[in-house]
């Protein structure tokens, strides 16, 4: 078990932890919120292509009817200690409408093409406008990497 002590990174260094995380990362917790029914929270793969993140799900599921309806995300990767937040607005993609080089990623990525089943499917494409980084209570100060999209150094 990781404990809450530990040395203070720098800006650039969580900057550049969170991008590898993002990058070589499987699963992301996906909040999302409806105005009468509330917050809505699922585990689900995602893909980072270096400027936003990708998830995608059935087309009827209660994510993306939030998204629809109020566009604002938030990403939790899976881990207590290395915390690494990400909020942004999803844009939805029905899975004939996804980018061509989205779509193949996340295909490559978890050897599954959500364009290949029968069911619907809806790519979400996540811009950050804040990310926020921190290992343990050391870390609380500073833990903003990302503020307005744009990577803190």
């Amino acid at each position: 078990m990781e404990t809450t002590a530990g040395a203070h990174r720098s800006t650039a260094e969580r900057v550049c932890d969170t991008l590898e995380r993002l990058d070589i990362e499987r699963d992301v917790w996906v909040s999302t919120a409806h105005h009468e029914h509330g917050p809505h929270q699922v585990p689900l793969w995602f893909l980072w292509d270096g400027q936003a993140a990708w998830i995608c799900t059935g087309a009827t599921s209660a994510a993306i009817r939030n998204v629809h309806t109020d566009p604002r995300v938030r990403l939790a990767l899976p881990d207590s200690y290395d915390v690494v937040l990400v909020e942004g607005e999803g844009q939805c993609f029905s899975d004939g409408e996804a980018p061509e080089g989205a779509a193949l990623a996340f295909a490559d990525k978890f050897g599954w093409d959500p364009r290949s089943e029968e069911k619907r499917f809806t790519y979400v494409r996540i811009a950050p406008r804040t990310v926020r980084a921190w290992r343990g209570e050391a870390e609380l100060r500073g833990r903003v990497v990302m503020r307005d999209g744009a990577w803190l150094e």
